[in-house]
């Protein structure tokens, strides 16, 4: 797996939150809603070393433009992550996060962490 698809699997983001009027439907709405960055650092394995992937949040799912992520950030801020077979997991906190991830390049094992900061 090429470490460009780890990467942007990471970071993912946000706990949804909804405030519900009695016949207006709830509007999601997350805490870690927005835009971030996320950088992916190799401990161990073949992947690329290092590399910053922008990514978005809303209402709680995390999504990155032309990746397939599946993610979300719980109301603690949990952060769990996967993306063809890699995966990563973490804390947001405010404004920023960080964690770990693993998955594989040319059927090596990669592992490493990652940082996240909101733009």
């Amino acid at each position: 797996m090429r470490f460009d698809r780890i990467s942007a699997l990471l970071f993912g983001l946000a706990a949804a939150g909804a405030a519900a009027l009695p016949i207006v439907p709830a509007l999601a709405q997350s805490p870690y809603d927005g835009l971030w960055t996320v950088t992916v650092v190799t401990k161990t394995g073949n992947c690329e070393p290092t590399a910053q992937y922008p990514l978005t949040v809303t209402d709680g799912k995390i999504t990155a433009s032309g990746a397939d992520i599946s993610g979300r950030v719980g109301p603690a801020g949990l952060v769990k992550v996967s993306f063809q077979g890699a995966f990563a997991n973490g804390q947001l906190n405010g404004n920023v996060g960080s964690g770990k991830w693993n998955g594989a390049s040319g059927g090596i094992p990669c592992s490493g962490h990652w940082q996240a900061s909101r733009q």
